[in-house]
């Protein structure tokens, strides 16, 4: 099966955007409804479990209410409430909603989300041995005594007694779920989950017939959930059927037979989504822009046969399906999937299926694939967010840029970059005149040179839209504008200003002969011409950009270095996912890592490096060094005039999340929306 991306189509059948064009929204099939147990869902787009910590304590919040009627409002059809722990065993996160603590927040969600048309399900789980102990101080539990992957603890074997509680969990889950008004409950067994733990002979090695029969745990769980649902409620499944460890797990000719059998069993599953990931794979069930979206399809079509041959159920895609046209393939002709899960397309634009429906298809904000701010499990414990729509996650804490002026006027915004065009948007959206001034004679600012990078092509979609919703709205762009901001002409009479400028390469951490050849990230992105040889690239950040330039320049056929002073290349790249995965492709690509190192000087000759705990030095034989390293706002004179309002990397450099967000706030300070602080919108305290 060849799966169509964002930029090919399945000759067979037109694009999602194609339909739209031609003002047919309702003829597709994304938009039809289904049938989901005993109940209707008002079309086939779900919004899937995930991780959220929106949390108070360990129940579902206020936030979380404010989170999903957001994405009720905009017309999904099914959501799936953040997995709660069905036992006080399991406590992965900080704010892991827990089954009993939730009543009150089910309650809330459910009302909130049924009052706009979407149906509701609970995510039950249990992570087992993919858990944490830092919260309980308990020791984990899991069917066999394997170490859990990134903190080796040993967990415990659990014992008939423990077995039987966790069973009973799911149980009582399921009924208080169903007293608080849910539609019904989804059953993990996915990644991080206690029930695929069961299923798998990766993590399951007992002798016991809890271990003769792996798929004793899981049906047991099913019948006990079902019996305590009823046979009106929705059940669903989330079922890994690749765990990508031939060796010993869950393999996709495996999983055609363990879901056909759990489909078959009494309990009358509902609907089943397809996943993938086990302990060794967790980043592959969400990955970045670095794998293909819609990456499950062809196993989400060979489990959908075989579950069909016992019972003609909903199966449900997920994996990257981020792209509409994606998503109307891969239900058109109803051999692939019955409906798509488009979670992160959500965070990113909340009223997609709304957009959809009105035929705006095309006006759809995208999904990066970054997974930068929306990927939570993480040491800062942040709260959810997305790049390109910061209110997602804080509702309740942000002003809506959405709404009218109560005072239009002239705005004049000095850069193209996100943060100025995000500026433009919102204040072309409420009314006010605007125009933009760039001195390229481009928009987007270093966007579209970064999505030149390895994997990071879907950065440029983001100005790409954004520029698309300005041109709407009527803003006005002047590009190839000279001026640094003292002009006459840049600030009209009565005009409001906001600068973003963005930044401008930093200084220097390293000694450089004058015959020496250093470039930046930006310059060899953006068409820069290196010597011929090999080169190094100097990556004090430890982010996204010098591993992207690294994988592009191996790709062409360079010999490539890489220094960096941690232990590990790419250590940012842990907030996203990418970590493992980007320090497995660039040893594939042959790229030499020099980890715990800095670069003390570049010569004609070569580059100077220096162990940052021996203090050996020895030097790298390469034609040129590209400097990764740090940037510095560029402030133009515009920043200093009166009234100015300040926005993205020209107050500090940073990412397009702040950027985005600070442009946005920009615009709702010209209406007295948000505090101001030398010149920076500081918009609401999150928290």
């Amino acid at each position: 099966m060849t799966v169509p991306t964002a930029t090919g189509a399945d000759p067979a059948r037109p694009m999602w955007t194609d339909v739209v064009r031609r003002g047919k929204p309702h003829h597709v099939r994304l938009l039809e409804p289904i049938r989901v147990g005993s109940q209707t869902a008002e079309n086939r787009i779900f919004f899937g479990p995930h991780e959220t910590n929106l949390g108070r304590g360990r129940a579902i919040s206020e936030r979380h209410v404010a989170y999903y009627r957001r994405r009720a409002v905009g017309g999904v059809g099914v959501i799936i409430v953040e997995e709660a722990s069905v036992h006080p065993s399991d406590w992965p996160l900080e704010r892991t909603p827990l089954a009993s603590e939730c009543a009150p927040g089910w309650t809330a969600v459910a009302d909130a989300c049924h009052a706009e048309g979407a149906l509701v399900l609970a995510a039950l789980g249990h992570s087992g041995g993919q858990g944490s102990s830092a919260y309980s101080q308990a020791p984990l539990w899991a069917p066999s005594r394997v170490p859990e992957v990134n903190t080796r603890e040993v967990p415990k074997w659990m014992e008939d007694e423990d077995i039987v509680a966790v069973i009973d969990g799911f149980a009582e889950s399921a009924s208080l779920a169903m007293a608080s008004g849910c539609d019904g409950v989804e059953v993990n067994a996915g990644q991080f989950s206690l029930v695929r733990q069961f299923l798998s002979g990766l993590t399951n090695q007992r002798d016991d017939p809890w271990g003769t029969d792996r798929l004793a745990f899981a049906r047991e769980t099913l019948d006990r959930v079902r019996a305590a649902l009823g046979p009106e409620a929705i059940l669903g499944l989330r079922l890994s059927c690749d765990e990508l460890a031939p060796w010993a797990g869950i393999t996709p000719e495996m999983a055609t037979g363990i879901a056909a059998d759990l489909v078959a069993h009494p309990a009358a599953i509902d609907v089943l989504t397809v996943v993938r990931g086990s302990i060794y794979t967790s980043s592959s069930t969400r990955p970045d822009g670095h794998v293909e979206p819609g990456f499950n399809l062809d196993l989400t079509a060979s489990i959908r046969d075989a579950v069909h041959v016992v019972r003609e159920i909903p199966v449900i895609a997920q994996g990257s399906i981020v792209d509409v046209g994606q998503a109307e393939w891969a239900v058109g002709d109803g051999e692939r999937a019955d409906a798509v899960e488009m979670t992160r397309a959500l965070l990113a634009d909340a009223e997609l299926v709304a957009k959809l429906r009105s035929g705006d298809g095309a006006r759809v904000r995208p999904c990066i694939l970054c997974n930068q701010t929306c990927q939570v499990r993480d040491v800062r414990n942040p709260i959810i967010t997305c790049v390109v729509d910061p209110l997602t996650g804080h509702e309740l804490d942000d002003p809506d840029p959405s709404g009218s002026s109560p005072s239009p006027g002239d705005v004049t915004v000095i850069g193209g970059g996100p943060a100025g065009l995000e500026a433009a948007r919102v204040a072309a959206a409420r009314g006010h005149r605007v125009r933009v001034v760039e001195q390229r004679d481009r928009l987007g600012g270093s966007v579209p040179i970064a999505a030149v990078g390895a994997g990071r092509a879907r950065l440029a979609t983001v100005t790409d839209w954004l520029a698309g919703e300005c041109a709407a709205l009527g803003v006005t762009v002047e590009l190839g504008h000279e001026s640094d901001g003292d002009a006459d002409p840049l600030r009209r009479a009565g005009s409001r200003m906001i600068v973003a400028t963005g930044s401008k390469a930093g200084e220097r951490s390293f000694e450089g002969d004058d015959d020496a050849v250093v470039v930046t990230a930006s310059g060899v992105l953006g068409g820069a011409s290196l010597p011929d040889g090999d080169v190094l690239l100097w990556d004090p950040i430890g982010g996204p950009i010098a591993v992207s330039v690294a994988e592009l320049l191996a790709a062409g056929g360079r010999t490539v270095h890489l220094a960096t002073p941690d232990n590990i290349v790419g250590n940012e790249l842990s907030r996203s996912g990418d970590l493992a995965p980007a320090n497995a492709r660039l040893q594939q690509a042959g790229v030499r890592l020099h980890r715990r190192s800095l670069l003390r000087r570049v010569t004609a000759s070569g580059a100077e490096i220096e162990d940052r705990f021996s203090g050996e030095r020895r030097t790298i034989d390469v034609v040129a060094v590209i400097d990764c390293g740090h940037r510095l706002p560029d402030q133009s004179s515009a920043t200093t005039l009166p009234g100015v309002l300040r926005a993205g990397d020209c107050v500090a450099p940073r990412t397009i999340l702040e950027a985005i967000l600070e442009g946005r706030r920009a615009a709702l300070a010209l209406d007295g929306i948000g505090a101001v602080s030398d010149g920076v919108p500081m918009g609401a305290t999150r928290h």
